[in-house]
């Protein structure tokens, strides 16, 4: 059975805009940060990458530069926009290299994790 898919509305009250077609993104691959029940990473933060960024997230032990044809992950490069998950997202912000952040394509779920403040300081 597919898990049903959270409500889908943005970190501002809105309706969730498109994150990335390309790369396809988010947890269901539906270009847009959705997210459900089984989503336990909260893939809801729709990131800009930066070269700074990817770097932190591999050197923590998360490879997002790396294509993995497997799994169809073209691997990202600065300029990409990804769902990330909400905690990773936190952390990266906590050590000061946390990337840009489209608050409009950002999933309300993400809030149970990020203050909006937070998501605000790193708006594009």
């Amino acid at each position: 059975m597919k898990p049903e898919p959270i409500e889908p509305i943005n970190v501002l009250g809105g309706t969730l805009l498109l994150c990335s077609d390309d790369p396809k993104t988010g947890y269901f691959r539906d270009s847009y940060c959705n997210t459900c029940n089984a989503d336990t990473g909260n893939h809801t933060v729709c990131a800009v990458m930066t070269a700074e960024f990817l770097a932190y997230s591999k050197y923590v032990g998360n490879d997002l530069s790396t294509p993995r044809p497997e799994f169809s992950f073209p691997g990202l490069k600065p300029g990409d926009q990804w769902c990330l998950c909400a905690a990773r997202f936190l952390q990266a912000h906590d050590e000061g290299c946390a990337p840009k952040v489209r608050l409009e394509a950002t999933h309300g779920r993400a809030l149970e994790v990020i203050p909006l403040r937070v998501l605000e300081e790193h708006s594009i």
